[in-house]
Parts: structure tokens; C-alpha cells; sequence
């Protein structure tokens, strides 16, 4: 069976927040899925939800046509290729890698599963865990187009939309950039909030002009960071995240890393990195990051 069949044998690598709604909507979707974490909650949760755990990363690999990764960092995806997981794949093995690591750390595991004599695409995901559940995932990939075709049917269960970005890796730079500008945005709209909020303006009042004016962003219809207009935000959770502020950090820190490589003058990602690194420090790490909000409010982060 193949990647590409109606049905495949898939090995799913990390069954937290995100990983294992995923990897429920496979099995929803009847393909036959192995399981494995190194988190006892996490295994936990896996059984209690249906899906067969094996004893290790290598026994999930032996029998899959597919490897779905997601991983908390780079380090643990190069450390797994490298300690059990393409020894113990079947030959020609699709490795799709959807943690978020930086580009070169991509590129190096890709090099890993085809020097193993496996196939490999890096396919990182935005829309946090409401999109992990839903099946509503936007991933991207970075591939040959071959292996991209191969992958799809199984990124189409998990996601509603799939972009093919280019060759190996730039899955990865399109979520770098992508989740830059998110950060902007994000700060950008809760400084607008605050300064509202001293200027008068009721928090209704500002979304229905900003929501439907030239300042219209994700960040304020979706994930507006005060409680009352958008009903769904985390703001009216007390911020329970959806995608916490210790994510948001890590994902500044690979692009500040990629702003470095490449010499690129990015002032607001910089600034972002070094606001949300802040946020992270605090309580912020396990909040939503919309949650900056309240810091921005009590004027705590760092002035540049």
C-alpha cells in the first residue's frame, strides 16, 4: 500500500495537542494508525481515544507506508532519523515532518531519510488545536512535487488547505514568515486595543471599525485579544490557548535565526521576537499568545 491509496498504514510520531487530534481524524478517515510518545498523559490519551501505541518509535515505523512527525523541536526530529527511525523504516518510506524546526534543520532531515533511501517533505501546520481537530489545518509543504503528490492525501484528512512551497524546506521558511507577520499583527492589534481603551473607545466599537477597515487581520476577527466581539477568541477563556505564548516564542527564535542567515533587515520581527520571548519568560508561556495584551497593558515587556 502506498501513500497514495485509498487506505494507508501510517505511524504518527508525537500525540500531544496537536498530534493526536490529527491522528484521530486519519483513523476517522479509515486509515490504519500506529502511535507513539515518549509522554505517559500522552499515550494515555491515545489509547483512550482508539489508536493503537507501540513500544517504541521503531516498532510504530517497521510496517507504516507513512511517518508523520511532530516533534516539539529540530533537535528531536534529527535525533529520531538518526537513532531508530529511518534504520527501522521499509525501504522507500514517506516521511512526512510537520514539526516546526528551522529550514536548515529541514534540509538536514531530508538529506537523512534519502540517504536512508526513504522519500521526505517538511509540511508544518498553522491554526492551532481547534484547527487540528477540525481537520481545518493549513499546511505547508516543502518537497519534490513527486513526494507532495504522495503526501497529499493524508494532509487533505488533516487540513483544509495545502500549498506546495517549493523544494525541501520551504515548508518551513513560508511558516517562519507566515507566523512573523502573525506576531506583528497580533502585538500591533492589542497596543490598538489598549490605546482605545485610554482614548475611551469601547472595545466593540474600535472591532466594528477595525474589522471592517484597512487595519482587518486575522488578528482581530479570529483572534481578537479582548473578551466580548469575537465569542470563539481565547480572550474569553482568560486565554487559554489555543497557540500558547512559549510557541510563539520558539517560532520567533527560528525567525530570528533566518533573519540572521540571511542578513535580512526585519525590524518588526526582531522587536516581535524580543517582545514575545518576554511574554514567554512570564506567564505568558503556557496563555495564548493573544495574551500579550495584558503585558502591553501593564507596560512590563522591554522598551526598545
Amino acid at each position: 500500500m502506498t501513500a497514495s491509496s485509498s487506505k494507508a498504514v501510517v505511524a504518527f510520531l508525537g500525540l500531544g495537542h496537536m498530534g493526536l487530534p490529527m491522528a484521530k481524524n486519519l483513523v476517522a478517515a479509515g486509515h490504519e494508525v500506529h502511535g507513539f510518545d515518549l509522554v505517559p498523559a500522552a499515550i494515555e490519551a491515545a489509547r483512550a481515544a482508539g489508536i493503537p501505541v507501540a513500544a517504541s518509535g521503531a516498532d510504530a515505523v517497521a510496517n507504516a507506508d507513512v511517518v508523520i512527525t511532530m516533534f516539539p523541536a529540530g533537535k528531536h526530529v534529527i535525533e529520531a532519523y538518526r537513532a531508530e527511525l529511518l534504520a527501522a523504516a521499509r525501504p522507500n518510506t514517506l516521511f512526512i515532518e510537520s514539526s516546526t524546526i528551522a529550514v536548515d534543520e529541514a534540509r538536514a532531515a531530508h538529506a537523512l531519510a534519502l540517504a536512508a533511501g526513504h522519500r521526505n517533505v517538511d509540511a508544518p501546520v498553522s491554526g492551532g488545536v481547534v484547527g487540528a481537530e477540525n481537520g481545518t489545518l493549513a499546511f505547508m509543504v516543502g518537497g519534490s512535487d513527486d513526494d507532495f503528490a504522495a503526501a497529499l492525501p493524508l494532509l487533505e484528512v488533516m487540513g483544509k488547505r495545502i500549498v506546495h512551497c517549493g523544494g525541501p524546506g520551504l515548508g518551513q521558511a513560508a511558516k517562519v514568515c507566515n507566523n512573523m507577520v502573525l506576531a506583528v499583527s497580533q502585538i500591533a492589534v492589542a497596543e490598538a486595543f489598549v490605546l482605545g481603551e485610554r482614548l475611551g473607545l469601547e472595545h466593540q466599537a474600535l472591532f466594528d471599525v477595525v474589522s471592517q477597515a484597512s487595519g482587518q487581520c486575522w488578528s482581530i476577527t479570529t483572534n481578537c485579544p479582548v473578551p466580548g466581539p469575537v465569542p470563539t477568541s481565547p480572550a474569553n477563556r482568560d486565554y487559554q490557548p489555543g497557540f500558547a505564548g512559549a510557541l510563539m516564542a520558539k517560532d520567533l527564535g527560528l525567525a530570528l535565526q533566518a533573519i540572521e542567515q540571511t542578513s535580512t533587515d526585519a525590524r518588526m520581527g526582531r522587536l516581535a521576537q524580543e517582545l514575545y520571548a518576554a511574554f514567554a519568560a512570564g506567564d505568558g508561556a503556557t496563555r495564548d499568545f493573544s495574551g500579550i495584551i495584558t503585558d502591553i497593558r501593564d507596560g512590563v515587556l522591554p522598551r526598545p
